[in-house]
């Protein structure tokens, strides 16, 4: 009975801990805020159609129709994660990720993992290369240094990481330089508690013609063969 009764009040918690993170959000979303907003324009909507007030039927509409234009915008955000949807879905405002310039090789570390050493808007930094990452992503200290702001309208990302899930925002990075190889455009996520760690994902690396390793060295060769740039 005992074990019953702790294993009930562990899942009460973890179900309230997820609650309050998403909570915690929502003054942070302006995507969040809309979603609220419109539903609950929606429940004003379809009361005042059941009370046979005026405007009832417009009120529920309108907020139908904001639902469906966030909704679009979810999917419009996401789709830029995956390189394969680039073609697929309009920009729609936002700028075009490019990876480009020429093959790059970087050593594998004592560590056992790929360090290299960046310039984010022209700011010094180290990253780590996760071909198990799907975003490229970056302490707030080093967002601050390089200006990146969160993406007006952005989704919320959750993280999960070693110390557990964090809360992330998306950003877009200007440039990201590093070897012969310089991205532009390219979204990121940006979070706190995230460390010195961090990292490129593979929404940088699906961007390239190819990537392998070769002798414990990661070979990275991009689609648009540019002039050399300057390698760290």
């Amino acid at each position: 009975m005992h074990g019953a009764s702790y294993m009930c009040v562990m899942s009460l918690g973890e179900i309230w801990s997820a609650l309050a993170a998403v909570i915690a959000q929502i003054p942070r979303s302006g995507l969040l805020v809309a979603v609220l907003t419109a539903l609950v324009a929606g429940w004003i909507g379809a009361l005042m159609v059941r009370r046979r007030v005026p405007m009832g039927h417009f009120v529920r509409t309108a907020s139908t129709v904001a639902l469906a234009c966030i909704l679009v915008t979810v999917v419009l955000q996401l789709s830029r994660f995956d390189s394969r949807m680039d073609f697929a879905i309009p920009e729609m405002g936002m700028p075009r990720q490019l990876v480009e310039g020429g093959e790059t090789r970087i050593p594998l570390a004592p560590d056992g993992h790929f360090w290299l050493r960046a310039e984010v808007n022209g700011e010094p930094v180290s990253f780590m290369i996760d071909t198990g990452a799907t975003l490229t992503a970056v302490s707030d200290t080093v967002a601050a240094r390089a200006g990146l702001e969160p993406r007006r309208g952005g989704i919320p990302i959750r993280l999960n990481t070693a110390n557990g899930a964090i809360a992330a925002q998306v950003t877009t990075i200007d440039e990201l330089r590093f070897g012969n190889v310089a991205a532009r455009g390219l979204d990121a996520v940006m979070a706190p508690n995230l460390g010195e760690t961090n990292v490129i994902g593979m929404n940088l690396l699906s961007r390239l013609k190819s990537w392998r390793v070769e002798d414990n060295t990661l070979i990275l060769v991009p689609n648009n063969p540019q002039p050399a740039l300057n390698a760290e």
